[in-house]
C-alpha cells in the first residue's frame, strides 16, 4: 500500500488514490479529498457521504450510483450536479471508501 498526505493527514491509499482504510476518514479528510477534485462540500454532500459510509458499513460494499439515488430519493441528475462527471467514483473517493464495482 501507498501512503499520501492530504490536508495534513497521512492516508493509506490504493493505486488510484482511494483510501484503503475507511477508519482514517473524518470530516477534515472529506473536505481535503473534495478539494482535490474541485468539490466544495455542503449539507447535501455530507448527507450523501453519511449514507455511503453507513451502507458500506452495513454491506461491506461501496454503494452504486443507482443505490444512492434510490436509497436517498435523489435523482441521478442531481448526483451528477453535486459530483460532476463521474459521481459514483467521486462520491466514494470523498467518502473514503473503495471505488464502487463497475467503475472504470
Amino acid at each position: 500500500m501507498t501512503t499520501t498526505t492530504i490536508g495534513g493527514h497521512v492516508l493509506t491509499v490504493d493505486q488510484e488514490g482511494f483510501l484503503t482504510d475507511p477508519s482514517e476518514w473524518d470530516d477534515d479528510v472529506a473536505v481535503a479529498l473534495a478539494e482535490q477534485i474541485g468539490v466544495v462540500l455542503d449539507t447535501e454532500h455530507r448527507e450523501i457521504l453519511r449514507f455511503l459510509r453507513a451502507e458500506h458499513a452495513r454491506t461491506g460494499e461501496t454503494p452504486t450510483l443507482r443505490r444512492v439515488s434510490t436509497g436517498m430519493s435523489i435523482p441521478v441528475k442531481r448526483l451528477f450536479e453535486l459530483f460532476p462527471v463521474k459521481p459514483a467514483k467521486k462520491m466514494a473517493y470523498v467518502a473514503g471508501l473503495p471505488k464502487p464495482r463497475g467503475c472504470v
